[in-house]
This record gives C-alpha cells, sequence and structure tokens, in this order.
C-alpha cells in the first residue's frame, strides 16, 4: 500500500531546479534573474560567467543543475532548451545587532532568497520564429 505518486507539476517538455536559502536578498537574486529570463542556455550561461554580480556563480551552478535534469531525467534535447522561468523567493532573514554610540544598537538584517529555474524545450517550429 502506499502513497499514490503525486502528478508532474511540470509539461512533459520542461525541467526545474530550485536553490534554496542562498545568501542574498531576493531584490538582488532578481536583477540577475531577469538577466537570463526567456533566453536560450547557451547565451543564459555566457551572460552569468562574465556578469560582475558576486550572486551569478549561484545562478549558474542552479542553471547548470536543471539543464542536467533536463538532459538526465526527463529526456530533453541540450541544444533547444531556453529558460522559461526564472523567479526568486523571499527566505528566512537573520537578525543582528550592530553597536552604535552612547550604548545603543541598530538593527541588521541579513535576507536569504529561494531561487527556481525552469527550461524549456522549443520545437524548431518555435525557434524560426
Amino acid at each position: 500500500m502506499g502513497k499514490v505518486k503525486a502528478e508532474r507539476r511540470l509539461n512533459e517538455n520542461e525541467a526545474r531546479a530550485v536553490a534554496r536559502t542562498i545568501r542574498v536578498s531576493p531584490q538582488k537574486l532578481n536583477l540577475v534573474a531577469q538577466l537570463i529570463r526567456g533566453k536560450k542556455v547557451e547565451a543564459a550561461l555566457a551572460d552569468l560567467t562574465f556578469s560582475r554580480k558576486r550572486i551569478a556563480e549561484t545562478v549558474k551552478k542552479t542553471l547548470e543543475s536543471a539543464i542536467a535534469n533536463a538532459e538526465n531525467n526527463h529526456d530533453l534535447d541540450v541544444d533547444s532548451l531556453i529558460v522559461a522561468e526564472a523567479y526568486v523567493g523571499k527566505s528566512i532573514t537573520m537578525k543582528r545587532f550592530h553597536a552604535r554610540g552612547r550604548g545603543r544598537a541598530s538593527r541588521v538584517e541579513k535576507p536569504f532568497s529561494h531561487l527556481t529555474i525552469v527550461v524549456r524545450e522549443v520545437a524548431a517550429l518555435e525557434e524560426a520564429a
């Protein structure tokens, strides 16, 4: 007896990868995610390789993981993949204190984020359009 297997949330031509609790604010991570949305994976990887943002390396790892999932788990063609979705979610926020003058303290918040990348295989007809 056992649990019924959950239905696949993505289409048959899609694969995804999720990176959780990344130590960067969602706003900064979204700037890098915007850079790759809708692009072919080769162009997205090239953009992330030469980006000057610190978090671009983590986004690149997540994109490479999504590509590997598409190839190995879902038998999709790597050459015809595009970044269908790249979205950022808010995670925990560590609260810390910073000593100030006259015996006071200020609050320092250190935010974390989640990143989800979905790659989709597009047909040859869609690429020509």
